[in-house]
């Protein structure tokens, strides 16, 4: 009976993992485009990721909740890696179904004033880049894309273990930036 029960887990486990293991809109795709409230510092201002793409390529990654462990981690290694993205040319932005004012807080202690988080209370904007998470609509999934100035998606990814974003979103801006020259 354990056994059986230890075998229905692994194989549950597996199925929500190959749920998430690819972002659908993928690679060609135009990103949708979208405007939010954000906050960068604790200071509140309209995100609008047109603007955005004006000044590069933007890394644009949704999580599930502000202060939780996963996204605290990812947080805080976006933040690490802020200035990397710079150096390429490129902006990061965090999007969450959390509401603006606990992410004023999140974007000073965790993304530690170094990249703007986005408000989207209402989904809109995680329904349009389907990062909604499978079976719990109130949350973002896991998703991040890279976006090209001209509004192409480059690449996403999907995985709740948010380790390997940041790695994998800067090789791939590394990437866009050596096909450039």
């Amino acid at each position: 009976m354990r056994f059986a029960a230890a075998l229905f887990a692994a194989a549950l486990l597996a199925a929500l993992g190959s749920t998430t293991a690819s972002a659908a809109l993928k690679p060609g795709a135009a990103a949708p485009g979208f405007t939010a409230r954000a906050s960068l510092g604790g200071k509140e201002f309209d995100f609008s990721l047109s603007d955005a793409l004006k000044k590069g390529p933007v890394v644009l990654y949704f999580y599930p909740a502000a202060f939780t462990p996963g996204c605290t981690q990812e947080a805080h290694e976006f933040a690490e890696a802020v200035d990397k993205f710079a150096a390429l040319g490129a902006s990061v932005i965090g999007v969450s179904a959390d509401d603006i004012d606990v992410l004023s807080k999140f974007s000073v202690s965790e993304c530690r004033s170094k990249f703007p988080v986005a408000a989207d209370a209402e989904k809109d904007i995680m329904a349009a880049f389907d990062a909604v998470m499978p079976g719990k609509p109130e949350y973002a999934n896991r998703t991040s894309y890279v976006i090209a100035p001209n509004g192409e998606i480059i690449y996403s990814y999907t995985a709740l273990d948010p380790s390997g974003h940041v790695g994998n979103t800067l090789a791939a801006v590394e990437k866009w930036k050596a096909a450039q020259k």
